[in-house]
């Protein structure tokens, strides 16, 4: 039976890789999947999903008026698993579509997304996320800044110092955002 999965973590905490890897495991089985990610993430050129250790793979892009469900139900071919990377930039009725796949096309769905953003907030995709998926795990990473577990994501402005406010989306990697627990979020070391 198809469930809805959602996998998040902090930035840094292997969520696109393991988009990467589940796909290849698939695909190593001659079982097709559809992946999917964010028009918005523009980090490493609009349409893919890439890692931070340098793999890289087309996907589809999901804009705010993306009918997912469609797109995989008029899709022709068979499918044994859609993969969503950055799954925190959905709204909610595209997560209600993800919902949608499992249960009418029984296809299982694997969600891959931040929790919460800069201002330790919870972004749209990620609420609805937590609300329906069937299956949630925390990815883990460590605090950039010591051994703990990063819960949070800390932004940072041209000048290194931290900020709390501001826009909720702002693409950037390491130059901008940091993993961090929550004593180095309140505290960071800068």
């Amino acid at each position: 039976m198809a469930q809805l999965y959602y996998r998040y973590g902090a930035m840094n905490s292997g969520k696109s890789i393991e988009v990467l890897k589940v796909a290849h495991n698939y695909e190593e089985q001659n079982k097709p999947v559809l992946i999917f990610t964010s028009a918005v993430d523009n980090r490493d050129g609009v349409g893919y999903v890439s890692s931070r250790i340098g793999l890289k793979r087309p996907a589809r892009l999901v804009h705010a008026d993306t009918n997912i469900f469609r797109e995989v139900s008029l899709h022709g071919g068979p499918v044994s698993c859609v993969l969503v990377d950055e799954v925190q930039f959905l709204t909610k009725e595209q997560v209600l579509q993800l919902t949608r796949i499992v249960d009418e096309l029984d296809i299982p769905v694997m969600g891959f997304g931040l929790k919460n953003d800069f201002r330790n907030e919870l972004f749209e995709g990620s609420h609805y996320m937590l609300l329906y998926a069937d299956k949630i795990e925390e990815m883990k990473t460590i605090c950039w800044f010591c051994e703990r577990k990063a819960t949070m994501n800390l932004r940072v402005g041209d000048d290194g110092k931290p900020v709390y406010s501001g826009e909720q989306i702002q693409i950037g990697g390491n130059e901008r955002y940091y993993p961090v627990c929550r004593r180095c979020y309140f505290h960071p070391p800068l």
